[in-house]
């Protein structure tokens, strides 16, 4: 067994940098060495914190003819020229976008960088100009055609959604820049962008048309991210080590891995890919946490389901729809599934390969539940600083079998909404008792059931089976009944656990838990 400790390359995300201080890397320079020699330019969308911007660093090592860090390494074998080539790198992440002239700052500041090393005669140009001219200038002082690479392209564009008017002055400063990229194809080696999402409206996805979109290409599914192979064949001795801090097998600790980081698929034939960035935290922490989820969630999401009236049941439980409905992002807050598959909340299930009909579900369990409690202070009153309280308080009733108690603080828990709240439909409501029992899945078993408008549950204890019936027009009793007649009962009887029936019905007028019946089950 190999005790030593290795360095886990958290938040590094220069390929130089892990290459010569010797951190661990899951090889990736055969599928680099297959884009850079069977296309020009590329695009690929993945979910933040997934390895887009160290594959990106990747290529531009390449590029540079940086041959000493690709020792011992796939592409070692497959490149025999390592030719080095101008790279003109623009990276986008690194500051927020507030005002036009923040984008403005960050176009200005490399293309300075640009043109110290291939000559200033345009500065006083527009961005666009400017970049042209950087181009023109590299290849004919080179003689060598120009890299380009565009790592978060979309990151003014996302920070500004909401205020239309600044979306607009983004996309009219990009729209000009990005176009560049396509009159000055002749002077190009290879392009490639990353980002989050493929908006429609921006002219680089329609004006430069030759652009390929590899985000769902089966030969660059595993480019990012971390498949169960790679994380077995490379990360044996922290595996190893969380295991047995963990009293599990080695087995056991991949299988519970998968269920928490697993699960990203990227096309229907895609092979399950790990967060990277929630492994290498718990592999490093020798704890299985919500790292991912713990670095925050977008401000454009934010603000995208507070103006939504989408309806969450759809997308917890998980929803099917066509291919173009969730690749590429349309002004349309009433759909935000494409940003919310596009940002890694959602991916690809299943297929119905009749119907062209793709099943997105959350990935795992970081983000099922990350999600579900992220979202839950927009529908509920509870707060980020009292929802683990909450929904702790729900588990420990309902395992003492104290339903009594148990719908005693539900009843408290709607009656504490605000008055904003409390404005809302009776829809709202439904969604909210859904959000509640998924909430309490991260504990204990429950099923929740939202056709037809109802909120029926079942949550499994150690000891207790409980049956939940919510009626909207009716009296607990007639909901005892409905469990009775309906036989939601039957499937639970074989297994050895006391049944109880609980009819609760809803005072519409209140807008809150009425009368409840409990009864053991038969």
């Amino acid at each position: 067994m190999n005790t030593a400790i290795r360095k886990m390359p958290i938040g590094i995300q220069s390929f130089e940098e892990i290459r010569k201080d010797d951190y661990v890397y899951v090889d990736k320079t055969e599928i680099v060495y297959n884009l850079v020699t069977m296309g020009k330019p590329y695009f690929l969308s993945r979910p933040r914190r997934f390895g887009k911007s160290l594959l990106i660093s990747t290529l531009e090592a390449y590029f540079l003819g940086k041959k000493e860090l690709f020792k011992g390494l796939a592409i070692e074998k497959l490149e025999q020229n390592w030719l080095t080539y101008p790279v003109l790198h623009l990276d986008l992440n690194a500051r927020k976008y507030k005002k036009v002239a923040d984008l403005e700052a960050m176009l200005n500041q490399h293309l300075e960088i640009w043109e110290a090393t291939y000559g200033k005669e345009k500065n006083d140009r527009s961005p666009e100009e400017r970049f042209a001219n950087i181009i023109r200038q590299a290849k004919q002082q080179t003689d060598r055609h120009v890299v380009v690479l565009i790592d978060e392209y979309d990151k003014p564009l996302l920070q500004a959604l909401g205020n239309e008017e600044l979306l607009d002055a983004y996309r009219s400063t990009l729209k000009a820049f990005y176009g560049v990229l396509k009159s000055a194809d002749p002077f190009l080696k290879f392009v490639f962008l990353t980002g989050v999402t493929k908006f429609a409206q921006v002219s680089v996805f329609s004006d430069l048309n030759q652009l390929m979109d590899i985000s769902m290409h089966p030969d660059y599914i595993t480019a990012c991210g971390i498949t169960e192979e790679e994380l077995v064949a490379n990360f044996q001795p922290e595996l190893e080590r969380i295991a047995r801090e963990s009293h599990l097998t080695d087995k056991e600790i991949v299988e519970l891995m998968k269920k928490i980081y697993d699960g990203y698929h990227f096309n229907e034939r895609s092979v399950g890919m790990f967060n990277p960035f929630s492994v290498l935290n718990a592999l490093n922490s020798r704890r299985l946490d919500y790292f991912w989820f713990q670095t925050g969630t977008p401000t454009f999401l934010v603000e995208l389901l507070k103006k939504s009236e989408y309806d969450l049941r759809k997308l917890i439980d998980g929803l099917e729809t066509q291919a173009y409905a969730f690749t590429e992002y349309r002004a349309d807050a009433n759909n935000p599934i494409p940003l919310i598959y596009q940002s890694g909340y959602l991916t690809i299930k299943d297929y119905d390969r009749e119907f062209q009909l793709y099943k997105l579900e959350f990935p795992n369990e970081e983000v099922r539940y990350g999600f579900l409690s992220f979202i839950a202070p927009f529908y509920t009153s509870i707060t980020d600083d009292d929802k683990g309280f909450y929904i702790g308080k729900f588990i420990q009733e309902l395992r003492a079998g104290k339903v009594d108690a148990f719908l005693t603080r539900l009843r408290a828990f709607f009656a504490d909404f605000p008055y904003e709240l409390n404005a809302r439909t009776e829809r709202h409501y439904q969604v909210v008792f859904y959000l509640v029992f998924k909430l309490m899945g991260q504990f204990c078993e429950t099923e929740v059931r939202s056709a037809r408008g109802r909120a029926d549950a079942v949550v499994k204890t150690k000891d207790y089976i409980y049956v939940f019936e919510f009626k909207l027009d009716g009296s607990a009793f007639d909901a005892l009944e409905q469990i009775e007649h309906t036989g939601y009962l039957i499937p639970y009887t074989a297994e050895g656990r006391q049944l109880v029936k609980v009819g609760v019905s809803f005072d519409a007028g209140e807008r809150n838990i009425g009368e409840w019946e409990i009864e053991n089950g038969k």
